[in-house]
């Protein structure tokens, strides 16, 4: 399974954020065991280096940055990813680029706490929780 996971859920894990962090982190470390591939937007990257900034300091958002990029996959924001979330019907552009992103890596799953705000994805959408409940009835969860 490849999942695309939304900048809620990295911060999420990356900044404790409770009690949200506890589900985030049982899926991050799915993808470190290898039962899963991750991925994050490429704008995900930046949005999580200035918001764990304001938060924990610019060194400390490197390291969170570097971890991430040890982790998972950055799917690209290029001219059709953006043309996609252009001509869509994304009620929010920055979504819209996120489901976009999804979509051209061949992510199977994008994984966000706003589920929401991603129903026009051609890209299934679910909460943390979900996502965890199904990799569990799958059989992931010994992996």
């Amino acid at each position: 399974m490849i999942i695309l996971f939304d900048t809620d859920v990295v911060l999420d894990l990356l900044l404790d954020r409770q009690p949200f962090s506890g589900v985030a982190a049982e899926l991050f470390s799915r993808v470190e065991k290898g039962s899963v591939t991750g991925y994050v937007c490429a704008t995900t990257v930046t949005t999580v280096h200035y918001l764990a900034g304001k938060a924990v300091g610019a060194a400390r958002a490197k390291r969170h940055i570097r971890d991430l990029l040890a982790l998972l996959e950055v799917a690209p924001v290029n001219r059709p990813v953006i043309e996609g979330a252009l001509h869509g019907k994304y009620h929010d552009f920055e979504d819209g680029v996120i489901a976009e992103a999804a979509h051209h890596v061949g992510a199977t799953a994008i994984v966000t706490r706003n589920v929401r705000d991603f129903r026009v994805s051609v890209v299934p959408v679910y909460s943390p929780t979900e996502m965890v409940k199904m990799l569990r009835a799958s059989g992931e969860a010994g992996r």
